[in-house]
């Protein structure tokens, strides 16, 4: 197939369009690589890849690479609270217009969108949330990826994939990240305090991700019209959990919880996986594995830069 993969040279991206060539597909890219990142240098000699710089917003330019695509994977996106909050009027613009764009712009083509599973919010102490729990999304980010994700489910031939909170290694890497920034901080300042260290996420590694996407492609006629929870089943962990799990490799990692103060993103929620893995899919890389990934990966990486920042 010819797959459309907007923000391509992203976190996701970057792990995923070489996945995609690697199974046989034509993948145009198209990004304005705001990060000035080289992800996709690796690719290049792919007789298959053609990368366009540009922006998912521009009519004319997505008029043109929409016709030619057979399918459509959204990624380009301001991801994450902090940036959202930044600048709520351009986060809009990307992570909201520029899907309404797309689905117009597209006639029947498959669209497998990555929303997120922050759209939760605050669950329930005990209880997990399922495709089925409602959205109470707490943040600009998570209620712009809610009213994205209900306009592509509305708009048909679509899918979407509520993404835990990703970790790992990818060739355009993000410090941000829950899981990244604490074994960031274990590795070389060892040590991290936490604010309201209770609250609970769930995690899957950014190559479980693309995975999902792949195997939503390959069955793609069988799932369509639904949104499905992606994480792993096994890592529903609260932030003190969490590093107790990085402590396990990283044994000097001293973890404080500040008695004063507040994390900004106060989600707080378990997230059952069973749906998607009803479908025959089963994440392939641990929390333990992924974590020492990054703990190697981390003796490259020495720079803040390779935040969302």
């Amino acid at each position: 197939m010819n797959i459309l993969v907007t923000g391509g040279a992203g976190y996701l991206g970057s792990v995923l369009v070489p996945a995609l060539l690697a199974d046989g597909h034509a993948v145009t890219v198209v990004d304005n690589f705001m990060y000035d990142q080289t992800s996709l240098l690796d690719c290049c000699h792919h007789p298959k890849l053609s990368v366009v710089r540009g922006d998912a917003r521009d009519r004319a330019l997505m008029t043109e690479l929409v016709g030619a695509a057979e399918a459509i994977f959204p990624l380009a996106c301001l991801t994450g609270a902090p940036v959202c909050e930044q600048d709520p009027l351009e986060a809009k613009s990307v992570n909201l217009d520029a899907i309404r764009l797309l689905l117009e712009l597209r006639r029947t083509q498959p669209v497998i969108f990555p929303t997120t599973n922050s759209g939760y919010g605050i669950g329930q102490d005990g209880l997990h949330c399922t495709e089925e729990t409602p959205l109470r999304p707490i943040s600009v980010y998570g209620r712009l990826k809610v009213e994205a994700e209900q306009a592509v489910l509305e708009a048909g031939r679509s899918i979407t994939l509520r993404l835990a909170t990703a970790f790992g290694i990818s060739p355009r890497m993000r410090l941000d990240l829950l899981v990244n920034d604490f074994v960031y901080r274990a590795v070389t300042d060892g040590c991290v305090v936490l604010f309201q260290g209770q609250f609970k996420r769930n995690y899957i590694h950014v190559r479980d991700v693309a995975r999902a996407f792949r195997h939503a492609l390959e069955r793609f006629d069988a799932l369509q019209g639904q949104a499905y929870n992606v994480g792993l089943s096994d890592a529903n962990l609260s932030k003190w959990e969490l590093c107790e799990e990085i402590k396990k490799q990283v044994p000097g990692f001293y973890v404080v919880e500040a008695q004063i103060g507040e994390d900004p993103d106060q989600r707080n929620y378990i997230v059952s996986n069973a749906k998607i893995e009803r479908t025959g899919f089963t994440p392939q890389v641990s929390l333990q594995t992924g974590i020492a990934e990054l703990i190697k990966g981390y003796r490259v990486v020495r720079r803040r830069s390779f935040a969302n920042a």
